[in-house]
């Protein structure tokens, strides 16, 4: 959050499986102006995959995102 002091995860969707598991899938806008920062702005996609456990809580989230594409828009190329 440092890095991206304007930062905005909104939500996307939101769908459910008969895993006990959920898939959230997101878009995070910001610009990068932060410590050291390359004041360039940032739009990624990406999604967490939810397990919950039995008292209802999330007991593991795993993230996924487009590091490539995320790292293009931080350096610009």
């Amino acid at each position: 959050m440092t890095a991206f002091p304007d930062m905005v995860v909104s939500s996307d969707e939101v769908t459910f499986d008969d895993n006990q598991s959920a898939i959230f899938k997101w878009t995070l806008t910001g610009t990068n102006t932060g410590p050291g920062g390359t004041h360039k702005p940032v739009r990624i996609s990406g999604y967490e995959q939810w397990t919950f456990g039995p008292n209802a809580l999330v007991l593991e989230s795993k993230g996924h995102f487009d590091e490539i594409d995320y790292q293009r828009q931080l350096t610009g190329g």
